[in-house]
Formats: structure tokens, C-alpha cells, sequence
């Protein structure tokens, strides 16, 4: 069997599934253990959890570092590495076509709040960073300083919809509201858009006439705490591999996607 992993957290609110993570490393559904839990906010609920098992934990306040930025844009508080050229041409989160100046504001400022967010993580050596009810999109600059190897991914996120339909903050709430037939739950590895990273694992669940939004939350939430547990298990036994695949139609158009494999365990 591997060594145990080491498994880093960010949250923003009550960690239900930071939670779940936590139970399965205790109980030896992964191999891993919790080194550290980070939020961008100290109203985060979660990390009370944290703080009772003993588990590292800090705040980075992004609302704090974001509004410091909008009231004085001085480009000397911007990390010394930071190249916003090449961030804006790798980023997917705006459209090509977006205000330039808005964009290069909203990355910048970003990276001042990665800055300092990879900067706590450092005292800390991690396996893999799960986003655990994380409010925040991350931008290049943090991806590419986390992502050191293009063949092992390391941020992993659970999504409350079957993407890639309901991207976004309320995948619940959409789903219900456009009338889906069937609801669920994606864990995904972290890409340069907005929940658009290659799918790992996915659980659905029906929507009858007389469910609520509330009630599909339920639904969803019970499925989350068991997904994205056994994802992170398939991770820390080196059995999740992501393949880029190239596929070409009938009429000669060339596609390529990631898959994400899932090996055989090791005899």
C-alpha cells in the first residue's frame, strides 16, 4: 500500500464536507491524513472542525485583500513573480472579448490573495488540495504553483450539479429551477475555468414533482459526502490517471478531451 497522503483543505463556509474528508482519513476509508485547513474567511464554520481534531488551520481574507486593491491599485503590492500577461492568456474564466482593464484588476488582485494563501499552505506540505465548499475561483497564478506536474494534478473540487450543465454557485437551485428530471453531484481536478476540469466521479439522484429545493439539496448532499470521500481514496492509492484522448467524427472534425481513468488496484 502507498504512504499515506497528506491532504490540505480550503473552505469557505461549514465544511460538511471537509467533515466527511475527515472521518473517512479517520476511519481508514483513505489513506491520508488532514495537515492543514485554510478559508478565506474567519466566519467559516468549517474551521471549528479543524481546530477540534488539532488540525492547522488559517484565514486569508480575500473580501479584506480585494477591497484593499479596488480602493488603491498600486501594483506594488503584487507578488514579484507575477506575470498578469501570461495569466490573462491562459485564464478561462472571462471571455476573450471581456474589458481588458476589469480583467487585469480582477487577476491582480487575485494574486495578491493567492499570494498569501500559497504562502500559509507553505508551512505545510501537502499530496493534495481538496476545495472543500471553497467560494473562490482560483487563477493561474495559484494553479500553476500548486499543479507542478502536468501528469498529477493536485486540487480536486466537488461540484453540486452534473457538469458540465450548472456550472456556478447554486447548482442545486439550477438544476431545480430549470426542471431537471435528475440532479447529482461532480468531483472534478481544477482547471483555468469555472468548473470545467476533467470529471472524476459523479452520483445522480431522481427529482419527483413534489421535491423542493431544499430537498434535492438533501439529496445532493448526502451523495457529496460519500463521492467525493472515495475519489480522493482512488487519489491517494495512485489509481486516478488523466488521459488526453483525441477523437475524430464521421465529417473529419478533431476533438480532444481529458479523461480521467480509474486503474485497477494494485494486486
Amino acid at each position: 500500500m502507498p504512504s499515506p497522503i497528506r491532504i490540505g483543505a480550503l473552505i469557505s463556509g461549514t465544511g460538511t464536507n471537509l467533515e466527511a474528508i475527515l472521518n473517512a482519513c479517520e476511519t481508514g476509508g483513505i489513506n491520508g491524513r488532514m495537515v492543514f485547513v485554510g478559508a478565506d474567511t474567519s466566519k467559516a464554520r468549517g474551521l471549528e472542525k479543524a481546530e477540534k481534531r488539532g488540525i492547522p488551520s488559517f484565514v486569508v481574507d480575500y473580501s479584506k485583500i480585494i477591497r484593499d486593491f479596488k480602493k488603491n491599485p498600486d501594483p506594488r503590492q503584487l507578488p514579484e513573480d507575477y506575470d498578469g500577461g501570461a495569466i490573462i492568456e491562459r485564464q478561462s474564466l472571462f471571455p476573450k472579448d471581456s474589458d481588458p482593464e476589469k480583467v487585469a484588476a480582477y487577476f491582480a488582485a487575485r494574486a495578491i490573495a493567492e499570494s498569501e494563501l500559497i504562502s500559509r499552505m507553505a508551512d505545510y506540505p501537502f499530496d493534495l488540495l481538496v476545495l472543500a465548499g471553497f467560494m473562490r475561483n482560483l487563477s493561474p497564478y495559484f494553479i500553476d504553483r500548486v499543479n507542478t506536474d502536468p501528469m498529477r494534478p493536485r486540487i480536486m473540487n466537488i461540484h453540486p450539479a452534473l457538469l458540465p450543465a450548472f456550472a456556478g454557485t447554486d447548482g442545486y437551485g439550477d438544476t431545480f429551477r430549470y426542471g431537471c428530471k435528475l440532479g447529482g453531484c461532480t468531483v472534478h481536478f481544477i482547471d483555468y475555468g469555472a468548473d470545467t476540469g476533467p470529471i472524476i466521479g459523479q452520483r445522480a439522484f431522481p427529482i419527483t414533482e413534489t421535491d423542493t429545493i431544499e430537498s434535492i439539496k438533501e439529496k445532493g448532499l448526502a451523495l457529496e459526502w460519500a463521492l467525493y470521500p472515495e475519489c480522493i481514496a482512488l487519489y491517494a492509492d495512485n489509481r486516478l490517471i488523466p488521459v488526453k484522448m483525441t477523437y475524430t467524427s464521421k465529417n473529419g472534425d478533431i476533438y480532444q478531451r481529458t479523461v480521467v481513468k480509474i486503474a485497477q488496484p494494485d494486486a
